[in-house]
């Protein structure tokens, strides 16, 4: 984003209040400096000469989850997000980024992911069906990957796998390098050039907006427009419908709850379709959290599992308790990043963390 519009992004969101209540590390930290205003008035405070970026005020700046929750809840649609990132980029810029920040961002550039020292696989073969698989599935979860291949399978698409062990470009962004989430989101599209794909299915909705959102508004990528993009669970949701997708019903009658992944709030047409899908495999209607569909909040797979841990690891209290709350004793969710955060503090609120792809495929017919 140009300099000058993140200079009238934040003067815009400084002292506006819209979105504050639906903040999640708001809500978490009960720090007014840490709420969609504080993190605007910061960054308008620093340009104005009035602050500067010392150990204090960049901290607060990798405090923000970079969730989107804010700007999905303003009426004037303010990209303060990307705001926030670009924040990020002039701090990391001038060698004033966190050193937990800068070497996620080694490990980014070297091996294109966080978790291995392993560069991406190949591409191997071609057709008209690509699916992007990413480093959370791959490094994080991969029982979702194996079980949204068995599921496709079962409706007659065998993709072609790219981007396998690679990120998807969001954490290098929202960690303030652009350049480097550039590099990644053409290494992403030159996968699927070689894979001769012209639709692609994600595994998340935080792929779906990084791809169809964040690399326009953020990278100046473009999207191939001839290329449709779609998620698994919208074409999962699809095909049972048709009567395609063939499931059978569980006798497993444990209340539970569907929780919305991290991203989905910009996402907005993708709620019902998980809960279709459960709806017709579990034989009891599914709790509903607080924090659900239009205003779900995070989990800690954003960029402050890095940046932030303590913020990180309440997102996911946060979201464990919602569920309890509700009365559901299990929790249902697709995202392999959340499904990796989530199961590891299940046990403190005594529910169970099971992933969608692979109770769809246990129940497959």
């Amino acid at each position: 984003m140009p300099i000058e519009d993140v200079i009238l992004t934040t003067d815009n969101c400084r002292y506006c209040l819209m979105c504050r209540h639906v903040c999640p590390v708001g809500l978490i930290t009960a720090k007014e400096t840490l709420t969609p205003h504080g993190w605007g008035l910061t960054i308008a405070s620093v340009r104005r000469g009035l602050l500067e970026w010392d150990p204090n005020t960049v901290d607060v700046l990798y405090s923000c989850a970079d969730c989107g929750t804010c700007r999905a809840h303003c009426v004037t649609d303010q990209p303060l997000p990307e705001a926030i990132a670009a924040a990020r980029a002039e701090v990391a810029s001038s060698d004033l980024a966190p050193s937990a920040v800068t070497e996620v961002h080694a490990a980014l550039q070297e091996w294109g992911n966080p978790y291995e020292e392993k560069a991406p696989s190949p591409v191997e073969g071609q057709g008209d069906v690509a699916l992007f698989v990413g480093d959370d599935a791959q490094y994080l979860w991969p029982t979702a990957l194996e079980a949204a291949l068995k599921l496709l399978k079962a409706v007659g698409v065998e993709p072609v796998l790219i981007g396998v062990g690679r990120n998807n470009g969001y954490l290098a962004s929202s960690l303030g390098y652009p350049e480097t989430a550039q590099r990644l989101a053409q290494a992403t599209l030159d996968d699927l050039s070689a894979s001769g794909a012209n639709r692609v299915l994600v595994l998340t909705p935080g792929d779906f907006f990084t791809f169809s959102q964040l690399y326009d508004e953020r990278l100046g990528v473009e999207w191939p427009q001839d290329v449709a993009l779609q998620e698994v669970v919208t074409f999962l949701a699809e095909q049972l419908e048709a009567g395609a997708l063939k499931l059978e019903l569980s006798k497993d009658e444990t209340p539970y709850a569907y929780v919305d992944p991290t991203h989905s709030v910009s996402v907005t047409t993708r709620y019902d379709a998980p809960r279709k899908l459960l709806a017709a495999m579990l034989p009891t209607p599914g709790r509903e959290l607080f924090w659900r569909r239009e205003r779900a909040h995070p989990c800690g797979n954003t960029a402050l599992q890095y940046t932030n841990h303590h913020i990180a690891t309440h997102l996911n209290y946060s979201r464990l308790d919602d569920a309890l709350k509700a009365g559901a004793r299990m929790i249902v969710i697709e995202d392999p990043g959340c499904l990796a955060q989530l199961s590891r503090h299940a046990e403190m609120f005594r529910v169970e963390v099971r992933g969608l792809y692979e109770l769809l495929a246990d129940h497959l017919k």
